[in-house]
């Protein structure tokens, strides 16, 4: 499977790298390329650098859209050109995947309208300001509706996207990567011990 990785200025370390870790192992099964709105290279506030394409280059439907949070989210969710974009990539994609408060951006889709989601906890008042009309659940560690996976904050995007490996592959493949990379996979999406923050 092809997997779209969405980048922006201040996204979150952790939530880009924690999948790419996970899924970038699987080289026979996933390839990853990094987009951004426009191109070139982004930056974050931990001094991470990377290069990307531009979102227009998506010309074919692609399986995994994965959209990450941080503290660049907080601008980008009006940025409207790129919630257009977005819009049109998650629209053709399999899967589409959220990091955190990336969660925040693909609600301002409205692609989440009437749908369960999940989000960092710490901004979860905030990332439910941009969705009115999702079916939010504080919950939850990850929450996964139709194609749409959503999970909780920075290192619980690796528990999702264990999750989703679960889901494609079986539970023994999920647990056998994570005992490879040496992480405790949260195996229960529902228990979210991050909920009372």
């Amino acid at each position: 499977m092809n997997i779209a990785v969405l980048l922006f200025n201040d996204f979150e370390t952790l939530d880009v790298f924690g999948p790419v870790e996970v899924f970038g192992r699987l080289t026979d099964l996933y390839t990853l390329q990094f987009y951004s709105l426009h191109g070139g290279l982004i930056s974050n506030r931990h001094g991470v650098s990377l290069s990307t394409a531009a979102l227009e280059a998506i010309t074919t439907p692609i399986e995994i859209f994965l959209l990450p949070g941080g503290l660049g989210t907080r601008t980008e969710v009006n940025n409207l050109l790129l919630i257009e974009k977005i819009k049109a990539v998650s629209d053709q994609s399999k899967y589409v995947l959220t990091v955190c408060t990336g969660s925040a951006l693909l609600a301002q889709t409205g692609l989440l309208n009437h749908r369960k989601a999940t989000s960092n906890k710490r901004a979860f008042a905030w990332v439910t300001g941009n969705g009115p009309e999702v079916q939010w659940d504080k919950n939850a560690r990850w929450v996964v509706d139709g194609k749409f996976y959503t999970s909780s904050g920075v290192s619980a995007g690796i528990d999702m996207c264990l999750g989703f490996l679960s889901d494609q592959h079986g539970i023994e493949f999920a647990r056998k990567v994570a005992s490879e990379i040496e992480y405790n996979w949260v195996e229960d999406s529902n228990n979210d011990s991050f909920k009372a923050v």
